[in-house]
């Protein structure tokens, strides 16, 4: 059995079965990876993927779990790696983020800025997707952090680590009726046309249920992953735009007013999945801090050393920042 072998078998199923596709992503032949799984199969006395044919069909009841270990196999390897780079070079390597727009958008380029000052020589890369796909990302090794509202709880591989706590705000022309009123109320805004995310992203399931818990039906006539595409309807007058508070730039927003509705919705809570068992450099801790000061070296290796989902009793006695 070897790593070469371990890992074709774990990119193929990444490359949905796809061969050709793993070849090209990994620089080699098609013949030579087929050839090396079935030396592998034939080691082992079981088929990891049936065929039909030269094509890969699906993955068998076996192969699951080989190709399970497989990848901790591989993890642990980069983690062998890692080892050895904190230790020939502390500061040198590299760091992949998965993240949401508005996070990569609003949050995170002021510690971006500081951190590549302070590590030039640590290649920095971010993905952005779906909060879901983020934290398969991450789970499947292809990031180190995943930074979402929604959606890391669904992988138990993940260690979550909230950062902090946000709401909306509703965004109008300065004309509009809206903002006129004194108080914004939940039945205001069902009168009218809503332009907010797509479910599944920045805290989208807890507009819904205000909504649901006053016997209303919110008009949402278009929806985005992009807080700047809301407000581009918003500018078009296609409705009101519900955004979260961080996604306003008092700079390039002048136009519209923005109005608090954090007495309408419960507040939401970033956090950032990390993949249990990886390898923390030195600049990964340091990254975490200036993200949300309170996630200290100490705090951050009690979580990754808990339980599955035990990590959350860390820090129920922390006031999360709000922003």
């Amino acid at each position: 059995m070897k790593l070469q072998q371990l890992r074709y078998i774990w990119e193929v199923t990444r490359h949905n079965l796809n061969v050709s596709a793993t070849a090209q992503s990994l620089f080699t032949s098609q013949p030579g990876i087929s050839k090396q799984i079935r030396l592998l199969e034939d080691e082992l006395g079981v088929e990891i993927f049936a065929r039909s044919g030269k094509h890969l069909t699906r993955v068998t009841p076996a192969g699951q779990a080989i190709i399970e270990l497989a990848g901790r196999v591989l993890r642990l390897t980069e983690n062998i790696k890692e080892v050895a780079q904190e230790h020939s070079d502390e500061r040198r390597g590299s760091l992949s983020i998965a993240t949401t727009h508005t996070q990569a958008r609003y949050a995170l380029p002021p510690v971006i800025r500081d951190f590549t000052r302070k590590y030039p020589d640590v290649a920095l890369h971010m993905q952005q997707g779906t909060p879901k796909q983020i934290a398969q990302m991450v789970s499947d090794g292809q990031a180190d952090f995943a930074i979402a509202t929604e959606s890391l709880e669904l992988f138990n591989d993940l260690v979550l680590l909230p950062c902090y706590r946000w709401n909306r705000c509703v965004l109008v022309p300065r004309d509009h009726p809206l903002a006129q009123l004194e108080s914004l109320t939940l039945e205001a805004l069902a009168a009218h046309p809503l332009v907010t995310y797509v479910f599944g992203f920045t805290g989208r399931s807890q507009l819904d249920d205000a909504f649901r818990a006053h016997g209303l039906s919110p008009n949402v006539v278009l929806t985005a992953a992009d807080a700047d595409v809301i407000k581009t309807y918003v500018r078009l007058g296609m409705g009101v735009g519900i955004v979260a508070h961080m996604a306003v730039d008092p700079e390039q927003d002048t136009d519209l007013v923005a109005l608090d509705a954090g007495h309408l919705f419960e507040s939401s809570t970033t956090k950032i999945g990390i993949r249990r068992g990886t390898f923390m450099r030195s600049y990964m801790y340091d990254f975490l801090q200036r993200f949300a000061s309170h996630l200290d070296r100490d705090l951050v290796d009690a979580a990754m050393t808990a339980g599955p989902r035990h990590e959350q009793g860390l820090f129920e006695g922390i006031a999360l920042p709000v922003r």
